[in-house]
């Protein structure tokens, strides 16, 4: 893909005997909506924790922007633009939420200009609808509401690709599909490629654009969420059932 903005090439990741990622490429363009899905075990986090630097690929490379940052450390990503959040929050539960986002827009500096609009913290706290707890310390929000804050964050780095990695996770039916919208959102309003990990398939497939399914560490097929929901070797392997992407299926 020529207009790629984050790309990885025959991305391997093996942990002594064991191949967890094997051979994977992708492709994601500035403005772009991408939902990797698969059985536990798949290798879709480990193949995440590469995106971002987390895990240095036994072989394989990584381009962001142009950039070759294989084997490169986490803030190396975040300096060209890559921004990302965890399966458990990673927010300064003692600070207050502002405090929270204040301290990300420190530490991201001044590298880039900031998402349409979001240049301060009370900017960022409106677009994710939390400017009514600005003031209470990260640790007595919701876990719904810690998601947030924690996307917020990645928000606050100014970042060109935003990696969500299992937002989902522990929320209610409600709340993962309030989060599919903002998800949605983050594209359609800020212009940022997002790359979502997700476990609740039925939430994430009507709101990407591609989706791409590891089984085995392997990719097994990407395309468009309709297409691919219906392929046999996917239906065998990992839903069991065709599902139906239309939106608000879920």
């Amino acid at each position: 893909m020529a207009d790629a903005f984050l790309t990885t090439r025959g991305v391997t990741v093996r942990f002594g005997g064991l191949t967890a990622v094997d051979g994977v490429d992708l492709d994601v363009a500035t403005g772009e909506l991408v939902g990797i899905i698969g059985p536990n075990g798949a290798g879709k986090t480990t193949f995440f924790h590469t995106l971002s630097g987390v895990l240095r690929p036994s072989s394989g490379r990584l381009t962001v922007a142009g950039h070759d940052l294989t084997g490169r450390p986490p803030h190396a990503f975040t300096v060209q633009g890559v921004a990302r959040t965890f399966q458990t929050p990673r927010v300064f539960r003692d600070m207050t939420v502002e405090a929270n986002v204040r301290f990300a827009l420190a530490f991201a500096g001044r590298r880039r200009a900031a998402a349409r609009g979001l240049g301060d913290a009370p900017a960022i706290l409106a677009f994710l609808d939390l400017s009514d707890v600005a003031g209470v310390r990260a640790g007595e929000l919701t876990p719904s509401r810690q998601r947030l804050l924690e996307i917020g964050m990645a928000l606050a780095t100014r970042p060109r690709a935003l990696l969500l990695d299992e937002v989902g996770a522990g929320l209610t039916e409600v709340e993962v599909a309030s989060l599919a919208r903002l998800v949605r959102r983050c594209r359609d309003e800020l212009g940022l490629a997002v790359v979502w990990i997700e476990h609740a398939v039925a939430v994430l497939l009507p709101a990407v654009e591609r989706v791409v399914v590891l089984h085995q560490g392997r990719k097994l097929a990407e395309g468009l969420p309709a297409a691919v929901t219906r392929n046999p070797a996917v239906i065998e392997a990992y839903l069991g059932e065709p599902i139906n992407t239309a939106e608000g299926s879920a």
